[in-house]
């Protein structure tokens, strides 16, 4: 493996903040990490309390973003864009793609300080592929396609994976959210991916419900989302078989072993997430 150094003109970022819980640390705690703070662990034991699935819930998402690289790459495509990074958790994207395609290159993107501080661990690459990190936000999409990052990283004339996993669910407004896929898929040639992936409320109303009102309270806007309305980040898009389902059931072979933490008898309710993959036409 090779280390690709941080440019060394990256910002700094904002300060980390302790004082108030971030969803990306939240996660990390949910899948056993330890980059997180009180703050976060005491949010995150409240969202437990309410829906003590939400550990199985998040390790079926990241699951889910595993074998929908393994597949991308598997079908020929090398080049990604991953939004939302979170902060890194072996195995990461770039670790999935490459062990299918050692040139795979892949460029995370994400806004929370404590991911750039650990930003160094998603700079790991096969010496044949390449890695890079932006801190950018992806409410503000032109800021990440432009950077050097991405254009020393990638060749947007070639097929892109785009990968927002677990996100869009913390855009509020639906209209915003499409707009952020539209404006970063349109620079992207045919043949690229959208995969996607968003927290709902349709598999289990009453705890999911008071999940969306946990992170509200905290100051993390989380809007859940319904099938059909997940359905549009989709549009004139080819949606991959099986379309759009629950994130433990979008080809569930059983090949990835990260899959061996999800019980066998998880259900749709216990996961709360729908997934799904697609290709422009």
């Amino acid at each position: 493996m090779t280390v690709t150094d941080p440019d060394p003109a990256e910002p700094a970022g904002p300060q980390i903040r302790q004082d108030i819980p971030h969803s990306a640390r939240m996660y990390d705690y949910f899948l056993g990490g330890k980059d997180n703070f009180a703050v976060d662990r005491e949010a995150a034991e409240r969202v437990l309390t309410a829906f003590p699935t939400m550990r199985t819930a998040v390790r079926a998402n990241r699951t889910f973003m595993h074998r929908a690289t393994r597949a991308l790459a598997r079908r020929g495509l090398s080049q990604w864009l991953d939004i939302g990074t979170g902060i890194p958790t072996s195995p990461n994207l770039h670790e999935v793609a490459q062990a299918v395609e050692p040139r795979a290159r892949v460029v995370y993107a994400d806004n929370d300080p404590v991911v750039l501080a650990h930003s160094r661990a998603l700079m790991t690459s096969t010496p044949q592929g390449r890695t890079a990190y932006v801190h950018g936000d992806v409410r503000d999409p032109a800021s990440i396609l432009t950077t050097p990052q991405v254009a020393e990283t990638l060749d947007l004339t070639r097929p892109v994976v785009l990968s927002m996993v677990a996100l869009l669910h913390f855009v509020p407004d639906l209209d915003d959210a499409r707009a952020i896929v539209e404006h970063l898929l349109n620079p992207l040639p045919a043949g690229s991916a959208l995969v996607l992936s968003h927290a709902t409320a349709e598999l289990d109303p009453p705890g999911a419900s008071k999940v969306e009102e946990i992170y509200n309270q905290a100051g993390t806007s989380l809007r859940l989302r319904s099938r059909a309305e997940f359905a549009t980040l989709f549009e004139g898009l080819d949606l991959l078989d099986p379309g759009i389902v629950p994130a433990h059931r979008w080809h569930p072979d059983g090949t990835d072993g990260a899959a061996d933490l999800l019980p066998a008898t998880v259900t749709d309710a216990q996961v709360s997430f729908y997934a799904g993959v697609a290709l422009k036409p």
